[in-house]
């Protein structure tokens, strides 16, 4: 194991990308820069807020840079002087031109959240989730120009169960991540000698989440709205309709596999134990959702008070001409 510290520049935005970022500046490594995107407007004020790992940085003193783009020339030179052995991205959401990858001696590391070539892109976590798949991972590679398409220098895998949430998937490889940079940075030399490629023929593409894509579609098989349902969880979060209200759910379960006696969208059974309904193949079994403006709360609380909304027969997913838009 080489116990040589290395001078890195570390870029990345998101949560995920800050556990990344914390773990480094509590290593024997120096971070000698961040880059992050420029700060979002948020929330209902529409406030400018800093990004995670820009909080991070800025509570260890690290310098902080934010431009909106990698191709400019003094952006580029920039960077160059800060003199880093390495660059390594997480989750950072700019290309890194060619001249950025060729900065560093020791090049540009990416932690992705998947066992590549699988789910290259922007969601993978969610995809993963989306697809039935049963084992998610992280992959650490030497990134080249191409989307996720560089030697892989470390794998680590972990489990994807019926359970498993965004969130929770999430967190799991967040842990996971860190654990793995610190190892590959303690053998790096070693590493990128030993790097393998990726099988191209295996890729898939792990395209971001657009938030039509998280309204129920009844006819669909109930294992694949449930596999959404987690998926999206906490973002965008699956939906539906009963009448013209936007009915959000954040749980819920596949029962049987037999086809429909009853159209897609109807409640079948409203209890304690869950609300039911037909979907195109099987039933789904709502455990918790949240109304306009409510919390979210489990079917049973949720019954207590607004039983009437949810009878047997009612059917959900017929909002009113234009609401499937808002």
């Amino acid at each position: 194991m080489s116990s040589h510290a290395l001078r890195i520049i570390f870029a990345g935005t998101p949560e995920f990308a800050a556990v990344h970022l914390n773990s480094l500046l509590h290593s024997q490594h120096q971070v000698a820069a961040v880059y992050t995107q420029p700060d979002r407007p948020a929330g209902r004020g529409k406030k400018l807020h800093a990004s995670p790992v820009k909080q991070i940085a800025l509570a260890a003193n690290v310098p902080i840079l934010q431009p909106p783009s990698l191709k400019d020339a003094l952006v580029q030179q920039e960077l160059a002087g800060f003199g880093a052995d390495l660059m390594i991205v997480v989750a950072y959401g700019l290309i890194l031109p060619g001249e950025v990858l060729a900065a560093p001696p020791l090049g540009c590391l990416n932690v992705h959240a998947s066992l590549l070539p699988r789910w290259r892109g922007a969601a993978p976590i969610q995809r993963a989730i989306e697809a039935g798949d049963e084992e998610s991972g992280i992959t650490i590679m030497q990134m080249d120009e191409g989307l996720d398409t560089g030697r892989m220098l470390a794998r680590a895998s972990c489990p994807i169960d019926l359970n498993t949430t965004a969130a929770h998937l999430h967190d799991a490889l967040a842990e996971l991540g860190k654990s793995l940079l610190l190892e590959v940075l303690d053998s790096l030399p070693e590493r990128q000698k030993s790097g393998w490629d990726q099988d191209d023929k295996l890729a898939t593409y792990a395209a971001k989440i657009k938030k039509s894509e998280a309204q129920i579609d009844w006819c669909d098989d109930a294992r694949a709205l449930a596999r959404k349902i987690r998926a999206f969880n906490p973002f965008p979060i699956s939906y539906t309709f009963l009448a013209e209200e936007r009915l959000k759910i954040h749980a819920a379960t596949a029962t049987g596999d037999e086809a429909p006696t009853s159209p897609p969208g109807t409640i079948l059974r409203a209890d304690q134990g869950g609300i039911l309904v037909a979907c195109g193949m099987g039933q789904l079994c709502i455990a918790q959702l949240q109304l306009p403006g409510g919390k979210t709360l489990s079917a049973g609380q949720l019954l207590n008070a607004k039983s009437a909304l949810f009878t047997p027969g009612v059917t959900l997913g017929r909002p009113l001409s234009g609401a499937g838009s808002s």
